[in-house]
């Protein structure tokens, strides 16, 4: 039976995304739960971005196998070079190659001719073939470009050894009707043996619409994130390009989807919590409230037949209750037990950080669910591998009728030091003085709080966006106290901070498809 090719790009375009940084040990964690889900091939990155990238990239390449790990790669000879390099030890390696060729991309941007366009294709794609048989090429801005010349391109890369050609709505300029006729353009005018695939974004809320309308016109690989998550709007959402390709196979002429789908409710949650990004309770297919029902009439239909009001079944997604796993009495043992059974790996000083973390918490929380430990790990994972700052006590004062004021202990290596600090609140306070602790003072530009499971004892899940000079940068914090969440979210984003400028890294926004 014919097969659509799952291109998860959530570690290169969905990391793109404002604010989010994740460093490799976040990286992997993700790369190895999309193995996990069963997605074809994972695009680990842009190894020539940043020596980070490059890292993380290679890391991948070596760690994780089920799944085919690309690099992404301007035509430059050095970054199809440092490509290679990267992904040279996968299973199954990628290098995906890409040249804008809209008429404002090569006038503006690139300030190169059709003819200087269509010779950098050929040499890229042509050095990429020499180091392996698995080759991408996308025309940047394609549903900006003039189709024959696009196409023109298009076969030159083909010509040279493209494997797969990838058309990208980069700006979710298309339409449905539109995206689709520019697919079976691409796959008529086209001659060779390759496979055609859509890359879309969501600036109309149409990357979903655009990408099936493809498929439906022979593009049989789709590159999407989980959530959504990419350059400004978002990408087309892995989870709902999958399910509607299954719940509607009819429409589709029955196309296979490798993919797991009951792994899909955990790498979103696991991606939403690595990432600081929120999954909208009305997502389709893994928000909270996708299989929730108020109305009475819809109630009671479910009640006596699930199919009257869904078109899923929510197990086949992963979307069941939390289960209960562990308690303050559970041991190392079982903790690491538990976590392997969900499929996340976390081991040395990792795990003796998260194991830690649990005990704190197991204290105050009389059941610890699958969704917390979920949590506590994302936390500890978001720490990254300096832990420059750990949090040792808070104790917080005030009320009503007196000004709060938050006296923070914050442990540095061997040593520790102490701040305090007042605000117009318990959050404010604490938070004010993490950053005098710590001297990293920035711009807070997003602050959320919800609950990881419900009930009196949930625990709280932080996440702020901090501002520091040229970097944005998010962090997590988790606690049964939401103002301890909170100081730990921020000192988790300042973590980020400091481990950036080791590295001599900011967050610029990359480029790509």
């Amino acid at each position: 039976m014919d097969q659509v090719r799952i291109f998860d790009t959530t570690l290169r375009d969905g990391e793109q995304s404002p604010g989010i940084s994740l460093d490799v040990g976040e990286k992997l964690e993700i790369a190895e739960q999309l193995a996990r889900l069963g997605v074809d091939i994972i695009e680990a990155g842009f190894p020539i971005a940043s020596q980070g990238d490059f890292d993380a990239v290679e890391a991948i390449a070596k760690a994780v196998r089920g799944s085919t790990i690309a690099g992404l790669s301007r035509t430059g000879f050095k970054d199809v070079d440092r490509a290679w390099e990267a992904v040279r030890h996968a299973e199954r390696p990628r290098i995906h190659v890409f040249i804008a060729t809209s008429p404002i991309h090569m006038k503006k941007k690139l300030r190169m001719t059709e003819d200087q366009v269509k010779a950098e294709a050929a040499a890229g794609v042509a050095r990429a073939r020499g180091y392996c048989e698995d080759v991408e090429f996308s025309p940047e801005d394609g549903s900006r470009s003039e189709p024959e010349f696009m196409t023109e391109v298009c076969q030159l890369a083909v010509d040279n050894g493209a494997t797969t050609i990838n058309i990208p709505d980069t700006v979710g300029f298309g339409v449905p009707e539109e995206f689709g006729e520019l697919i079976a353009y691409v796959i008529d005018r086209v001659k060779g043996d390759y496979i055609v695939s859509t890359h879309c974004h969501n600036d109309l809320g149409l990357a979903v619409a655009n990408s099936l309308a493809g498929v439906r016109a022979g593009a049989r690989q789709v590159e999407c994130a989980i959530n959504g998550l990419g350059e400004r709007a978002g990408n087309a959402a892995l989870e709902e390009i999958v399910m509607a390709i299954r719940t509607r196979g009819d429409s589709f002429g029955h196309l296979e989807v490798g993919v797991r789908s009951e792994e899909l409710a955990r790498t979103s949650r696991i991606v939403s919590r690595l990432t600081g990004y929120p999954v909208q309770y009305n997502k389709a297919v893994v928000g909270r409230n996708a299989f929730a029902h108020e109305a009475g009439i819809h109630q009671h239909g479910v009640l006596e037949d699930r199919e009257t009001y869904e078109i899923i079944d929510a197990s086949t997604v992963g979307q069941e209750a939390a289960q209960i796993v562990l308690g303050k009495h559970s041991g190392r043992h079982a903790f690491a037990d538990s976590l392997a059974k969900m499929g996340i790996t976390i081991q040395g000083d990792g795990l003796n950080q998260a194991f830690t973390r649990f005990k704190e918490l197991a204290d105050r929380k009389v059941q610890i669910t699958e969704a917390d430990l979920e949590a506590i790990v994302a936390e500890e994972l978001g720490t990254g591998a300096v832990h420059r700052y750990d949090v040792v006590s808070l104790d917080l004062h005030g009320g009503t009728s007196s000004t709060p004021t938050a006296r923070v202990v914050l442990a540095n290596g061997d040593g520790k030091i102490e701040a305090e600090a007042e605000g117009n609140g318990m959050v404010d306070a604490a938070i004010a003085a993490v950053a005098k602790a710590t001297e990293v003072e920035g711009t807070l530009t997003d602050f959320q709080v919800s609950s990881v499971t419900g009930g009196g004892d949930a625990l709280g899940d932080v996440i702020v966006q901090l501002d520091v000079g040229d970097m944005k940068v998010t962090g997590r914090g988790v606690s049964t106290d939401v103002v301890e969440a909170s100081a730990r979210a921020y000192l988790n984003a300042v973590n980020k901070v400091l481990r950036l400028r080791e590295r001599g890294e900011t967050r610029e926004i990359e480029i790509g498809p």
